[in-house]
Order: C-alpha cells, then sequence, then structure tokens
C-alpha cells in the first residue's frame, strides 16, 4: 500500500473512550494514533499522576482516501464519526502528527511543559501545613520542590513545599 497516499484525518471518539476506539480500529487493520500525556491530579487529597488522552475525545487515523474502506469506522466501538468541515473530513499536517511523535518520551508519552511561575509570581499553596496561604514564588529547588516566600508576621519567611502544592493565585 502507498503510505505517500495516506493522510492523517480526525476521529471524534464517545466521551472518555478514546483508548476502546483505538483497540477496536487496530482491530480493523486501520492505523491510529492516541498520543497520551501525563495529567498531574488530586486524588482524595493527594498529587498523582495520571497518563490520559492529549486531546480527549480526539484521536487521529491514517487513511488512503482512495483504497481504503471508511465505511465501518464510523460504527466501530467507541467512535462517534469522523470530523469533517464542509462536508469533507478534517485532514490533519503530516508535521503535525510527526511534531507530536517527536515530543514522546521513552514510553510513548507526549511531554508537555508543566506550568512555569516566575520569580515574583503569586502563588497559593493548596496542601500541606501552609494549605490556604498565598505567597511569592521564588525558586525551584530540585526533586519537584519550589522555594515560597510568606509574609509572616510583615516579614518574608522562606518554605519549600511541593509543586504541585501550589497554583496560580487570583
Amino acid at each position: 500500500m502507498n503510505q505517500a497516499a495516506k493522510k492523517w484525518y480526525l476521529v471524534y471518539t464517545k466521551p472518555r473512550q478514546e483508548q476502546v476506539a483505538r483497540t477496536n480500529l487496530e482491530r480493523q487493520h486501520y492505523g491510529v494514533y492516541l498520543p497520551l500525556a501525563q495529567e498531574h491530579k488530586r486524588q482524595r487529597g493527594k498529587p498523582v499522576d495520571v497518563t490520559a488522552p492529549l486531546f480527549p475525545r480526539y484521536l487521529f487515523i491514517h487513511l488512503d482516501s482512495q483504497t481504503d474502506d471508511w465505511g465501518p469506522i464510523r460504527s466501530t466501538l467507541g467512535v462517534v464519526s469522523l470530523v469533517r468541515f464542509a462536508y469533507q473530513p478534517a485532514q490533519v499536517p503530516d508535521n503535525l502528527i510527526a511534531a507530536l511523535k517527536e515530543r514522546e518520551g521513552p514510553e510513548g508519552i507526549v511531554l508537555v511543559a508543566r506550568e512555569v511561575f516566575r520569580r515574583g509570581t503569586r502563588v497559593r499553596i493548596n496542601d500541606g501545613k501552609f494549605a490556604g496561604y498565598e505567597g511569592i514564588f521564588f525558586a525551584r529547588s530540585g526533586h519537584g520542590r519550589v522555594v515560597i516566600l510568606l509574609d509572616i508576621m510583615g516579614k518574608n519567611a522562606r518554605t519549600t513545599v511541593d509543586t504541585l502544592s501550589i497554583e496560580p493565585a487570583s
């Protein structure tokens, strides 16, 4: 099969069924790409890393418009439809897929930059003994920790907290 004739298209999936759609499309011998990323969430008050789709409810499929059978895609378990613009399937540029694949780490997870705080940014601590306090971001201290300046009785006191324990202050 001529790989040059194949183009990437966008598939819209049912909620939280990207993996189901991918598995079932692959069983039908379609070329599919589902970029995954690490998300940092809180579960039961603790920060955890969760692997989730980079684009919730979407995945990419590699098809030849002349030779591939597009009919079974819509009825595949987990799939809602192909994304269309003006009755044409939404074509995704090859360089976008290549850029996503280049950003993948060894586990196949797309590396996404975490929110970066600059020195002087006002932050709120949302976990630990200083939960609820607001302070000023001072520096990264390594190993997932940051230094925050807290105003305690009119003086700046330095404290070190987990990176996942801070968020921008509103």
